[in-house]
């Protein structure tokens, strides 16, 4: 069973969304970071045990640049904690989950690996090895 990591959401300006979810109570964690491989800034925040990704692109060339023009600012994946990467990877796969990228490391995590799968009936997913994993 995969724990929930956090919630991804999609912002076209991460310092001003950022202010916003401040006001709501939520706390930064630690400070924005850019992921080279997508083309975005991150910034985590927390609230109340629930953990947000606040994703934002910094050109034309993310990976994400495309979705925001189509859906603005928006809730757009939850990220599952996979107990062994590999295996829980492959179990989505057979459950008709498409993978969308390869794993690869994440800046914003410790360097630790995620991989981002689609279902036709739900949407996206992103999967984060644990720490020890």
């Amino acid at each position: 069973m995969m724990n929930v990591h956090h919630i991804g959401y999609l912002v076209k300006q991460i310092d001003k969304a950022a202010e916003k979810f401040q006001m709501l109570g939520y706390v930064k964690l630690g400070e924005t970071v850019y992921d080279s491989f997508r083309d975005v800034q991150i910034q985590f925040l927390e609230k109340d045990g629930y953990r947000i990704e606040l994703v934002s692109p910094v050109s034309e060339k993310s990976v994400v640049f495309r979705l925001l023009k189509k859906y603005k600012n928006m809730p757009y994946h939850i990220c599952y904690e996979a107990e062994d990467f590999e295996r829980d990877m492959k179990q989505l796969q057979a459950d008709g989950f498409l993978k969308i990228d390869e794993p690869c490391p994440a800046p914003a995590i410790g360097g630790r690996r995620v991989c981002f799968l689609a279902s036709a009936v739900m949407g996206m997913v992103e999967i984060v090895e644990e720490v020890n994993g």
